[in-house]
């Protein structure tokens, strides 16, 4: 049933490995565990720097994990025709003052199934958002650390949704900045790749029968309860988005933001394999916005 294919496509995670490990990038760390409000178990690395600002980064839905993306297993159609390797941004995060927090959000990597085995396109993973900050934030060696995210794709909308929540983002004072890589609204995703208006509410409807999330609701109402300066990254040749949303985006943030916009190659995956080439475009924002160690 085609309604039940792009279904699963859209909410069941595909093979999200964790295929690198800091330690071949001559990197310190830990592996550790932590847990979400509603119980679910999240795994991690806490690859050591600096102790007095954190970087938590997460990443992007269905295909990928802390590690980044591996086409292996992905078949004929792939995201990005060579791994790409998130722990080439942490090691220069490191190697210039920072600590980093890699987690794999629910359902994807080494993390468990959560309350449901179906990605809700950052809504409950704004959860796994919200534990990874309290874990930083009482840890002994980080409690006083500044915090800054680097939120990609879902790993942005969770943030949002974390925004909402009454246990959520803004209680926390240490965090001080927001990387958010191309944010994507399930709508604009599925008319950019072709799927009829129709289609895609069957999509949803069907999702929410077998206790799947609205993916009809938008993160978007929640962007103007980012309460920290946040820096917007974009491919401008991205053909899976609406541009004109990343706009939207942008202008409902309040208070300080900067928008970057990427002249690369006509693939989603272009901006997530640009993070670790151009990581020097990152450290800039946030040590305008971290405290120098």
């Amino acid at each position: 049933m085609l309604t039940k294919y792009v279904t699963d496509m859209m909410t069941k995670s595909g093979k999200s490995p964790v295929f690198d490990n800091p330690k071949d990038f001559d990197l310190d760390y830990e592996d550790v565990t932590f847990t979400a409000v509603d119980g679910t178990e999240l795994s991690g690395w806490l690859v050591k720097g600096s102790k007095d600002r954190v970087i938590i980064q997460s990443h992007f839905g269905v295909q990928c994990s802390r590690s980044g993306y591996s086409p292996e297993g992905k078949g004929m159609i792939k995201l990005w025709d060579e791994n790409i390797r998130f722990l080439r941004q942490t090691k220069y995060f490191v190697d210039n003052g920072y600590s980093v927090l890699m987690f794999d959000l629910r359902n994807h990597g080494n993390s468990g199934a959560g309350t449901s085995e179906l990605i809700a396109w950052g809504s409950e993973e704004a959860k796994d958002i919200i534990a990874a900050v309290q874990f930083i934030s009482n840890h002994p060696d980080y409690s006083d650390a500044d915090i800054g995210l680097l939120s990609i794709c879902m790993g942005a909308s969770s943030t949002v949704f974390a925004y909402d929540r009454e246990d959520g983002l803004a209680n926390f004072p240490n965090i001080k900045a927001l990387i958010a890589v191309q944010p994507l609204r399930y709508t604009d995703y599925m008319k950019a790749m072709g799927v009829p208006s129709f289609l895609s509410r069957r999509v949803n409807d069907y999702n929410l029968d077998r206790g799947g999330a609205d993916l009809s609701d938008s993160f978007f109402r929640y962007v103007p309860e980012v309460s920290v300066p946040t820096l917007v990254i974009q491919n401008s040749n991205d053909p899976w988005t609406n541009l004109n949303s990343v706009d939207e985006f942008y202008d409902l943030l309040p208070g300080k933001k900067e928008m970057l916009w990427l002249d690369l190659e006509r693939k989603r995956a272009a901006a997530y394999n640009w993070l670790g080439e151009s990581p020097e475009s990152l450290t800039e924002f946030f040590n305008m916005h971290l405290r120098t160690p």
